[in-house]
């Protein structure tokens, strides 16, 4: 018995180094970003939309005008697909295809004109919506700043193109009993935007990325607008300096 003692305690005493070992073990790195080599991503996200102002032929027909309401879109959604090409852990760059989604418009003016003693006489209003989307095309650089605990903080510039799309487009007037429509109508502009965020490194391959862009759209139109018994046939309805500030998720990965 005292031998099974004396043996039993030798096999204890022997396992406390490998037991201690174990609970003394570094824990696993973060994943090494890869750097060099071709990835593709996708991003969804929503939109938050800016006006710069309308503007319409008839606009100077009346003495004096005022927007009550300057007129606003809708935030809506965004998705994203391209490919890109990491140069170095410092540099890269992606092409994009985004589809943003249709978003309502509203606004709402009035106008009139002055009396004889010069006090201003309202006379009607038009109410105005509609709506918009977009397709944008956008080439894009990237400088990451750094690497700490697999976070990559980083900035970027793009410029490309933006498809945008003025639909369904009414001015009611409801003093005066009048409405007038404008069909779909589709412009492309010069477009170019500021990026920010950080992409976090899950695997050797994958990059969750949380993003920011100031997007410069430029101008949209409707179609030319006609009164419901045709008796008015104007041009179209011009917007002017539409811009966004976006927010979005999306995954990058690593080809190589």
């Amino acid at each position: 018995m005292k031998r099974f003692l004396i043996a039993a305690a030798a096999a204890l005493m022997g396992g406390v180094p490998a037991l201690a070992a174990d609970l003394y073990v570094d824990p696993a790195p973060p994943p090494v970003p890869a750097f060099g080599g071709w990835y593709l991503r996708g991003d969804i996200g929503m939109t938050n939309q800016r006006l710069g102002g309308m503007q319409h032929e008839l606009f100077d027909d009346v003495d004096i005008r005022e927007f009550v309401d300057d007129g606003s879109f809708d935030s809506g959604p965004l998705g994203a697909l391209g490919v890109g090409y990491q140069f170095n852990q410092w540099l890269r760059g992606d092409a994009i295809v985004q589809y943003r989604g249709k978003t309502d418009f509203s606004a709402l003016d009035r106008y009139g004109h002055t009396d004889a003693t010069g006090t201003a006489v309202w006379d009607a209003t038009n109410d105005y919506d509609g709506a918009k989307s977009e397709w944008l095309l956008m080439a894009n650089a990237y400088v990451d700043i750094g690497t700490w605990e697999g976070i990559t903080p980083y900035v970027g510039a793009g410029i490309g193109a933006s498809r945008n799309t003025i639909s369904r487009f009414r001015d009611v007037n409801v003093p005066t009993l009048g409405v007038a429509y404008g069909d779909s109508d589709s412009t492309w502009n010069f477009a170019w935007a500021l990026h920010a965020g950080i992409g976090y490194q899950v695997t050797d391959r994958l990059t969750v990325d949380f993003g920011y862009s100031y997007v410069d759209l430029g101008d949209a139109k409707s179609g030319r607008l006609r009164s419901y018994d045709d008796t008015v046939n104007t041009g179209p309805m011009h917007f002017n300096n539409i811009t966004s500030h976006d927010f979005k998720l999306g995954l990058r990965y690593s080809l190589q």
